[in-house]
């Protein structure tokens, strides 16, 4: 299913970068694409299985970058297979690191597009555990207007094989290759970078599918977040077909200062997208829907507001919590971050009525990295050289 995005897009055309290698990316196939690529480029049938097995273990689980490593293929097959087929990685522009060990990537891609990936790591846990922030989309459509990535228009879908690189680009840097499942720093994956996820569905789902495969990454659908600013039509194959754990970008109580702050809602206000939260498959009191809610100040931060919000999560019987988001800042951006008193206050209101509401400090804001705050950095260059 593919669904029209919401509004005017104009979509920016970006130079091609020509790399001269037209060997197949066999980054983000599937394991039965990768098996019909095999026998395609020569390969016996019988062999196939095997050999996408081997080849599937190397990649994902050792990150290898050239089929001259796999150690248990044969020289002649290692050299088939590097004639006819390639392992990619985007180019990493710029790796940015923050005092708090957040690490930023600026990605480019082979047509020169780009996007950004954070890595945060857990404040409790020595950094030996963190949380990849994975983007979805070059730009964003939605113009939610806290957020500095829906300054940058929309320029297109992310491959399968360029999410999954955001994974391998930040294993890389981190060195955990091979690293068994108790030993990694890389914990949980959110899918709350640059763009909506479910405006690019199918590529979001074979990308975390493979990053979920228990013979690749091996990560398990329990540490893998999906956040969406609420595109109804699309959350509950979201949750039938990837099964991972759902947050929802709410910042609002009503459709008067949602419609203002996230325009998606004009179009799945605030009633459908409660309804559909209360059928997304397998919610429960032990996998809980996050609402995240960035605070701004005077505008959704009142008692009221927290209140209200109590109140719609009683009334659609939603096993929920929430996260409270204090603003990042950006040039130019029309808000200001609530009071600490204020953002603390309002968590009480909402931890008495019995539903949990932390609030999650900021990470990674003296490189830009924090919530809101990704764009990517030669668009940032360019508009700075404007006169």
């Amino acid at each position: 299913m593919s669904l029209p995005l919401p509004g005017l897009i104009d979509v920016i055309p970006v130079p091609g970068k020509a790399s001269g290698d037209v060997r197949l990316d066999i980054l983000g196939l599937s394991r039965e694409e990768l098996k019909d690529a095999l026998i395609d480029n020569g390969v016996p049938a019988r062999q196939a299985a095997m050999r996408m097995r081997q080849i599937w273990h190397w990649v994902y689980h050792r990150g290898v970058t050239s089929f001259n490593g796999m150690a248990n293929v044969a020289k002649e097959v290692q050299a088939a297979l590097e004639k006819n087929f390639r392992i990619s990685r985007p180019d990493v522009v710029e790796t940015r690191y923050s005092k708090d060990g957040t690490r930023k990537y600026l990605l480019r891609f082979h047509d020169g597009s780009e996007a950004e990936t954070v890595y945060i790591p857990d404040e409790d846990e020595d950094e030996h555990r963190g949380t990849l922030c994975i983007s979805a989309q070059v730009g964003c459509t939605l113009n939610c207007r806290f957020c500095h990535t829906g300054t940058q228009r929309l320029v297109r879908n992310l491959e399968p094989g360029e999410i999954v690189a955001q994974m391998m680009i930040a294993r890389d840097d981190l060195g955990e290759w091979p690293v068994s499942t108790e030993g990694r720093r890389i914990t949980n994956i959110v899918m709350m970078g640059m763009g909506e996820p479910l405006y690019n569905f199918e590529n979001v789902k074979k990308a975390l599918h493979i990053i979920m495969d228990k013979e690749g990454i091996q990560l398990s659908r329990r540490r893998i977040t999906l956040s969406t600013a609420g595109v109804v039509p699309m959350m509950e194959r979201a949750g039938a077909e990837i099964g991972v754990n759902l947050a929802v970008s709410l910042h609002a109580t009503n459709n008067e200062i949602r419609n203002e702050i996230v325009p998606l809602n004009k179009k799945y206000p605030l009633e459908d997208l409660l309804e559909a939260c209360r059928k997304y498959p397998g919610a429960h009191n032990a996998r809980r829907i996050t609402f995240e809610y960035v605070m701004l100040k005077d505008i959704n931060d009142s008692d009221q507001d927290a209140k209200e919000l109590v109140r719609l999560i009683h009334r659609y019987e939603l096993p929920a919590k929430v996260n409270l988001i204090p603003f990042n800042p950006w040039p130019g951006s029309p808000y200001e971050c609530s009071d600490w008193d204020r953002i603390r206050a309002f968590s009480a209101i909402i931890f008495k009525s019995g539903i949990s509401a932390p609030i999650r400090m900021p990470r990674g804001r003296d490189i830009m990295a924090a919530c809101g705050q990704l764009k990517s950095e030669s668009v940032k260059k360019r508009v700075s050289a404007r006169p």
